[in-house]
């Protein structure tokens, strides 16, 4: 494989390697803002938001996880995503996520400190964070 047009995709969660392989182009949520990394990017370290990795595969199909933030390391011929949670976009379930939100919220209406109420919004925000990656996942099908 002609490795000047791809870049090597690591990503990788607590429990588990959930994507390696050579893509072309990889979109993912930056802190501030979406970041697109194409083969022989500068180097780079930052963290990464709640959201959906987006990989153009090298045979130009596509694959989506969603991580619950994490780090991103970028070298320019490897990308690794390192997130203590990420779902492979075909393994997501609304259902599960909508009750987890729900949940969350429910948490943040009872909560009664500060760090309750971070802890719930930090929550919140990974839930809605994977229903909007869910729904992207299943508009690109």
């Amino acid at each position: 494989m002609d490795t000047t047009h791809t870049i090597h995709v690591d990503v990788v969660s607590a429990e588990e390697s959930i994507f390696s392989g050579e893509a072309k182009f990889v979109a993912l949520p930056g802190e501030a803002g979406e970041l697109g990394i194409y083969p022989r990017h500068t180097p780079l370290i930052t963290r990464i938001k709640p959201g959906a990795v987006r990989i153009e595969k090298a045979d130009g199909t596509e694959e989506f996880v969603f991580v619950a933030g994490g780090l991103l390391e970028v070298q320019p011929n490897c990308v690794t995503v390192l997130s203590d949670t990420a779902i492979r976009g075909k393994d997501l379930d609304e259902a599960k996520a909508s009750e987890a939100k729900a949940a969350a919220e429910e948490a943040l209406k009872n909560a009664k400190s500060d760090i309750d109420i971070a802890m719930a919004q930090s929550e919140l925000a990974v839930m809605a964070a994977q229903i909007a990656a869910l729904r992207k996942y299943r508009q690109k099908k």
